[in-house]
């Protein structure tokens, strides 16, 4: 018997390793609750919920084939010994995954045992991700090469097999507490089907100006991230769609395209995006808890603050735009991407939070939690990579710039409502009208300038340049590697190359 074992590609279109997997024989569709696995602290009650939802489509659709999906709690790799005693297994198949660094270590123990029991486990890549990688270069064509292919279509029926599902474990089940997921996004394929295509044909209209803003960003973003998390849509199907769309609206008078095509342009490059971030965890699993360049480990080494670090979590900073950002992401799981930026910065900067425990706590709460952008733009944000520019976010300009008027301030901020709109940015100006909101817990300028001073203080460093030209070959988005970076690369010391390959 051959299993389909499903993981986050909860999906029976444009499934490659389904396709496959179908045309080897009688299939075991499979998906697994593990238990440990969700009770890593990087994941949460809406990471779950959603989850459900998507698994009720995915069976939902498997049914119309004339098969159950099987579902099983408990140790994947007792599971599989289990499902191998009762039936035996022929081969299994299931997509790469990048996903945390638990997922990695379990895959791990899984090869190792099929492996000893000589049972064949097909991997076929699924988003552009490329497993095994050498080097970047070429690696933006090899990805369009990848989106450019058919979609993989699933069988028109599928064999009847004997042999019976467990009912899926509620949330309280696995032990979540549900107080922080009033508002979240609704899964299944469904759901992304109809999200794919009010954007493609209506909400992105404006998507490359309002993407920035939270008070247009809700509608005007595609809000898809978290079904190519989930996998209930592939990221080539939502390419593939955007360049229909593309071509349609070239045959249309100049008056009515507008910013259309431009705007589908800039979200096509952000799909190529999605996957050039993940292919740094899967090159490095790493790091996700361990700073990309090894200078940056002596730096938010000292006293963890505390009392910064639960201001910051539950919105109460003192800084309108943080505050409403987070009280805004608690309630909804989602918010777009530079008010994403501005959070983690905020914290890795201003306030000197180490990222790994920030970036922990953010990843409970976005719905579409997805680790390789995750972890890869914690870094980022937090000027931890070596190899981007240092960008420090001012709150307040955010503030001026993103929600002139105060307006989504005032939404999650009601103590707020009172202060005039020219002081909604710096509202301590104005103490009457505070209503018991805090002042600011830092001096903007200086812990801004104080963390800046110590960030390039490091890059100066001989020893910073030396492994950031390596980090860049790893995992840099570039053209052909340069003659100068190859020359250098042969001159590099063992010891880092080590680390870094």
């Amino acid at each position: 018997m051959n299993i389909i074992w499903f993981k986050r590609d909860l999906r029976i279109w444009d499934n490659e390793a389904f396709t496959n997997a179908c045309e080897k024989g009688p299939i075991i569709p499979l998906y697994i609750i593990e238990p440990e696995l969700w009770s890593q602290n990087d994941l949460s009650y809406r990471h779950y919920q959603f989850l459900m939802e998507c698994l009720d489509d995915l069976k939902a659709d498997i049914q119309k084939l004339g098969q159950d999906l099987i579902v099983r709690t408990g140790d994947a790799l007792e599971i599989f010994r289990e499902i191998n005693e009762e039936c035996g297994i022929s081969e299994l198949w299931s997509h790469q995954e990048t996903w945390n660094y638990w997922t990695f270590t379990r895959d791990k123990k899984i090869r190792k045992w099929l492996e000893l029991k000589n049972i064949k486990w097909n991997e076929p890549a699924q988003n552009g991700v490329i497993r095994g990688l050498k080097n970047r270069d070429g690696w933006s064509k090899n990805w369009y090469n990848k989106m450019k292919i058919d979609k993989f279509l699933p069988p028109k029926k599928l064999k009847q097999i004997n042999l019976k599902s467990e009912i899926i474990p509620t949330p309280k089940d696995i032990g979540f507490d549900n107080s922080y997921s009033f508002d979240i996004q609704k899964g299944g394929r469904k759901s992304g089907q109809k999200l794919l295509d009010s954007f493609l044909k209506i909400r992105s209209k404006n998507y490359s100006k309002e993407m920035s803003s939270p008070l247009t960003a809700f509608d005007s973003c595609s809000r898809l991230s978290a079904h190519l998390s989930f996998g209930t849509l592939s990221v080539k199907e939502v390419f593939q769609a955007t360049e229909i769309r593309k071509n349609e609206l070239k045959e249309l008078p100049k008056e009515k395209k507008g910013n259309r095509i431009k705007s589908l342009n800039t979200f096509s490059g952000r799909l190529r995006w999605h996957c050039h971030f993940i292919q740094k965890l899967e090159d490095q699993p790493e790091i996700e808890f361990k700073n990309m360049h090894s200078s940056y480990d002596i730096l938010r080494s000292d006293n963890f603050n505390i009392d910064f670090f639960e201001k910051w979590k539950t919105g109460n900073t003192g800084f309108p735009m943080v505050d409403a950002c987070m009280r805004s992401l608690i309630t909804t799981g989602w918010l777009n991407f530079r008010m994403r930026a501005m959070l983690m910065s905020f914290a890795s900067y201003h306030l000197w939070l180490p990222w790994q425990i920030t970036s922990r706590y953010l990843a409970t709460l976005f719905t579409d939690y997805e680790p390789g952008i995750h972890y890869s733009q914690s870094q980022m944000q937090s000027g931890t990579t070596g190899i981007n520019a240092i960008r420090i976010y001012n709150p307040i300009k955010q503030g001026v710039d993103h929600d002139p008027e105060g307006i989504f301030i005032k939404k999650w901020l009601p103590e707020l409502s009172k202060v005039p709109k020219e002081n909604i940015h710096m509202p301590w100006v104005d103490a009457e009208n505070l209503n018991e909101y805090m002042p600011p817990i830092v001096d903007e300028t200086d812990a801004r300038k104080t963390a800046a001073s110590r960030i390039y203080k490091l890059r100066r460093e001989k020893s910073h340049k030396l492994e950031a030209d390596l980090i860049y070959i790893k995992h840099g988005s570039r053209k052909p590697r340069p003659k100068k970076i190859k020359r250098k690369l042969k001159e590099k010391k063992p010891d880092i190359q080590k680390s870094l390959f």
